[in-house]
């Protein structure tokens, strides 16, 4: 499984910090898994919502064999094709300057979310990162969760919101507030890669996975 986790300036740190740690944690384990931190343009550096400054891995690479890579940059060979794209949240409700929120209104991520997701690539959020999947369109009529104080707009822009730790819809996986991160990635390394890793993984963290998992509306 390749793992790409897409960062933009105002990302909260925990929301991609946290399952970058456990997906490495899982490779380093012997899973056939890879995990890197891109950004859908050229960006030498990102700077979360907390002032931490990442050099991403590189640019994120098209969905498919078939579409283009970002102008001007050549994709990264290591993923030619995602398995999964994960996507934080940050700053929604403060309105920040760099924030979920500004993604949104200028629509580029959302859009290339989109794209993913119609290329077959299983799509996940943690936090408000949920109000990117909304903006490209994924939560329409599905079950998902987001950060509490995102909830009232997770609904209005026509999810149907579940009351859990994280919800798994298939190909739209989506985690509450923050550290929700860890029990997603927990949750999506016992799916595709069996129950016995997942604990040695969350041994390996001293982390015990919080709340429940919700499949589908049920």
């Amino acid at each position: 499984m390749d793992v790409a986790i897409v960062l933009f300036d105002g990302f909260d740190d925990l929301d991609a910090i946290g399952p970058f740690e456990v997906f490495d944690h899982a490779r380093a384990a012997g899973a056939d898994l890879s995990v890197g931190l891109y950004t859908l343009a050229p960006q030498a550096v990102v700077t979360s919502s907390h002032g931490l400054r990442i050099q991403p891995d590189g640019v994120l690479p098209p969905p498919s064999p078939e579409a283009d890579a970002t102008p001007g940059e050549e994709a990264s060979a290591v993923i030619d094709s995602q398995d999964l794209l994960l996507v934080p949240g940050g700053g929604w409700s403060s309105r920040a300057e760099a924030s979920v929120r500004t993604e949104v209104e200028r629509g580029d991520l959302p859009a290339a979310i989109a794209r993913f997701h119609d290329a077959g690539t299983t799509v996940a959020s943690v936090c408000t990162g949920a109000m990117l999947l909304a903006a490209a369109g994924l939560t329409d009529g599905r079950p998902a969760v987001t950060h509490h104080s995102a909830i009232e707009d997770l609904e209005a822009a026509g999810a149907e919101v579940v009351d859990a730790r994280v919800v798994d819809d298939g190909d739209l996986v989506t985690a509450g507030g923050i550290t929700a991160g860890l029990d997603l990635a927990l949750h999506l390394l016992d799916r595709e890669f069996g129950s016995e890793l997942a604990r040695q993984v969350a041994g390996e963290m001293e982390y015990d996975p919080q709340g429940e998992v919700v499949t589908g509306s049920g």
